[in-house]
């Protein structure tokens, strides 16, 4: 598919998007069933939810969710586990770097629009030397609003002094494609990263699947 006329801008989600953080939310997670005496899991049955961080950590590894009684308190536990080894293992995407490269030589501005708290995502996306380059960082907390409402979304397209139709939202949850199409923007189902549970990323609704960095380029009829 060609180019999709008037497209100026590309947001990106952070993990499972651009960055393969897995590794370290899975073992802060593990670093908790340790302390709670209780086994370890493969990072395999970690990496699916890892998009959804915490929350999929802990549905994972102790079969708890939002309303149960110690949901929060282990949140916050963990939350603290995974900022001390934030950038022990996680890694942009190794196709992703060649992406990025080629936006910024095609002249095409790019962000990220991350569910992720500031204070975590503004430390990780500066320590893997995305933050310098990113037009815009949007977190979780920066809007009233976290996705798949389209705030944080139309926040970095304001911040950015563009319209949202002339924005794209890449994602790698069902979620992302719900906030895109929220806001007016083009969406792009990210096949490369996590992409949760539930129905299969072509049921997303998404305006393109791309399975990998690549076809993103193709598809915005880059080269």
């Amino acid at each position: 598919m060609a180019r999709l006329t008037g497209t100026r801008v590309v947001l990106f989600d952070l993990d499972g998007t651009l960055v393969d953080s897995a590794p370290d939310l899975g073992g802060a997670a593990n670093e908790l069933l340790r302390q709670h005496g209780k086994p370890e899991r493969a990072l395999e049955e970690f990496r699916p939810v890892a998009g959804s961080g915490a929350r999929g950590m802990l549905r994972v590894g102790f079969g708890i969710q939002p309303g149960d009684a110690d949901y929060e308190p282990m949140r916050a536990a963990l939350i603290e586990l995974y900022a001390q080894r934030l950038l022990h293992s996680t890694r942009v995407f190794e196709a992703v770097g060649p992406m990025l490269d080629a936006l910024d030589g095609a002249g095409v501005r790019w962000g990220i629009v991350t569910n992720k708290a500031m204070r975590l995502a503004e430390p990780l996306a500066q320590g893997l030397g995305l933050a310098a380059r990113a037009a815009v960082l949007v977190g979780g907390d920066s809007t009233p609003h976290a996705k798949p409402h389209p705030a944080p979304l139309l926040e970095a397209a304001r911040r950015m002094g563009e319209l949202a139709m002339h924005c794209v939202y890449v994602g790698d949850d069902l979620r992302d494609m719900q906030a895109g199409r929220a806001a007016g923007m083009a969406t792009v189902a990210a096949a490369w990263g996590y992409l949760g549970q539930g129905a299969q990323v072509h049921e997303w609704g998404a305006d393109h699947v791309s399975v990998e960095p690549a076809g993103l380029l193709h598809w915005l009829g880059l080269p």
